[in-house]
């Protein structure tokens, strides 16, 4: 506990500076690990909701680590460039241009952390702040109930907006997340996981051979400091089209404006749904071990995020480097800058109304 004290004061600090949650019980920091009746094991913090670690076998049965992390929290807290490892972000996931958007005729500023644009909710978003949390179970499945509530002006967010997320890993194997917001004054919402994910297990090298299909006929193309253009583009005939699974790495490297904008994969891709409810998403296969991941959502978006700026300076758990494309992400969403954007689905949540959302994940071999 002497190790979590020490690093909750730092908390505690930056939480002040940015009006977020103080934090004023130092012991109230806590890893919570669930295991399924195949050995599927989960663990997950109340410090940014963060799924520090997911262990699900290979096609031999043999359990491997497969998301990128630490086994420090003060490595959360003070790691470089700030990855987002495995945490819930918001209020705002993605970005918004210039750190500004209108409601009802009123501007609201927010902190243009990722200059000149706003970022994955700010200073300190929902994956620097402690959550409350309850221990909640099921037939067939157990979990974790994060609270948060997220005052007016928090960022520069307007209305007080209280959130829940339910982690629930199930005994097929799937790890669900659920969310759900209310407010009371007219806000934009938009939470998402974000994991990095590599099937062959943490710190095994980049991803580039990975095989991803992304259920996504359309992606929404961005200027140079990764804002859409408002513009939703065809994948066909361009390396954005996941639409049959390929390698990550097969045209990453081909001449493609888009490309040299995101330094690689890092754009919105528009989900061809199936009615309201949870629809396919993405997949993907890993070939060496045979690990295969499922995503499905009800959500419209889907960022595909490759690690362009991971570089090697990070060790995770295993103490080995993470290497440039060494993880991906696949995060579930609406899409970036929308109050922005009048042609995109709305992200404003309004008083009397529930923002409800559900992603699955789901592992497997072949």
């Amino acid at each position: 506990m002497k190790k979590l004290l020490a690093v909750l004061v730092c908390l505690a600090g930056l939480a002040s500076v940015a009006q977020a949650q103080r934090v004023t019980d130092f012991d109230t920091i806590k890893l919570y690990t669930f295991k399924n009746k195949s050995g599927m094991q989960v663990k997950i913090t109340n410090y940014g909701a963060i799924v520090t670690s997911i262990l699900v076998p290979d096609r031999n049965g043999k359990l491997g680590d497969i998301t990128l992390g630490y086994d420090r929290v003060e490595d959360y807290i003070n790691a470089v460039d700030k990855p987002y490892f495995g945490a819930i972000v918001g209020r705002y996931g993605n970005r918004i241009a210039k750190g500004e958007f209108v409601i009802d005729g009123e501007t609201y500023s927010l902190a243009t952390n990722n200059s000149p644009n706003h970022l994955h909710g700010g200073v300190v978003g929902f994956d620097k702040v402690v959550w409350d949390a309850e221990l909640v179970g099921g037939k067939g499945w157990s979990g974790l109930e994060l609270s948060y509530l997220a005052k007016d002006k928090e960022e520069g967010y307007p209305g007080n907006l209280s959130i829940k997320v339910t982690y629930k890993l199930t005994d097929a194997n799937e790890l669900i997340v659920d969310y759900l917001a209310t407010t009371d004054k007219a806000t934009p919402v938009n939470l998402t996981q974000h994991s990095y994910f590599n099937l062959k297990g943490e710190g095994e090298g980049d991803i580039l051979d990975h095989k991803l299909m992304i259920n996504a006929s359309n992606y929404t193309p961005v200027d140079s400091t990764l804002i859409p253009t408002g513009e939703i583009k065809a994948v066909a005939g361009t390396p954005f089209d996941f639409t049959q699974a390929k390698a990550i790495g097969r045209d990453i490297g081909k001449k493609n404006e888009q490309l040299e904008f995101g330094l690689g994969f890092d754009h919105n891709f528009v989900l061809d749904r199936e009615g309201d409810g949870l629809s396919l998403a993405a997949m993907v296969h890993e070939p060496s071990t045979g690990r295969v991941m499922e995503i499905t959502t009800t959500e419209p978006g889907i960022q595909f995020y490759c690690g362009n700026f991971l570089d090697g300076r990070l060790k995770g758990k295993s103490g080995k480097p993470y290497v440039h494309r060494g993880g991906f992400c696949l995060e579930t969403q609406h899409y970036p800058d929308s109050p922005n954007q009048k042609n995109f689905p709305s992200t404003i949540l309004k008083p009397g109304d529930e923002y409800r959302t559900t992603t699955v994940f789901k592992f497997s071999t072949k």
